[in-house]
């Protein structure tokens, strides 16, 4: 089955205690939006960045969360979460983002896109929810989601393939990567296999297998 993006979702601007800049501001909340969008080098066109020294960027400039991963949610929290409501910009359907490989290419729409790194979730998420232990439970789950840079501009719209048109040898998958830097350190090794890994999170994985000899 080919991989569809089932909604296309930009932030909107949130007030609130819990939000993570210094204004309390944040564009955790993303609502659907109906027609193509702009995929600009540095995020989607219109999309709001509350704290931009940890969010958006070239290695997160575009966040994708699978519908069948948010479907587990809404069954063990019991309520709704309508596409957005992990923060993503991409909800898809039928396409393994856990499972997708560090440095691997998306055709969406007229846009290339390469898959980064996993989300680590933060407070600003766990009070967007209101579930305190939210974090830990996040981890647990290890169904993080990708950040995608942009190779190539151009629009995606609901409905659109997501095509893999080019995936490393490696194999180093998103899933791993999550795993590696919270539950999982002796995956810490193949973090160093994926050359395209955003270099902070190879440096971090070389101190950690420094410091355990």
């Amino acid at each position: 089955m080919t991989g569809r993006v089932a909604a296309v979702n930009l932030g909107i601007v949130t007030e609130a205690g819990w939000a993570g800049d210094a204004s309390g501001r944040s564009g955790i909340d993303k609502r659907p939006v109906d027609g193509p969008v702009s995929v600009l080098t540095g995020g989607l066109a219109g999309d709001f960045i509350g704290e931009p020294a940890h969010h958006g960027g070239p290695d997160q400039a575009v966040y994708a969360y699978a519908e069948e991963d948010a479907a587990w949610w809404v069954a063990d929290l019991g309520r709704a979460i309508p596409p957005g409501g992990f923060g993503e910009n991409l909800t898809t359907y039928a396409v393994d983002v856990t499972g997708a490989v560090i440095g691997e290419q998306w055709q969406v729409g007229s846009a290339l896109l390469q898959v980064t790194k996993p989300r680590t979730p933060c407070t600003t998420f766990a009070g967007f929810w209101g579930v305190p232990d939210l974090i830990k439970r996040f981890t647990v789950r290890a169904s993080p989601g990708a950040y995608l840079r942009v190779l190539r501009e151009g629009e995606v719209g609901a409905g659109d393939p997501v095509e893999v048109v080019d995936r490393p040898a490696h194999g180093v998958t998103i899933g791993e990567v999550f795993r590696a830097n919270s539950l999982e350190p002796e995956l810490l090794p193949r973090l160093l296999d994926a050359e395209d890994l955003p270099e902070p999170i190879r440096e971090k994985a070389r101190r950690r297998l420094a410091a355990r000899g």
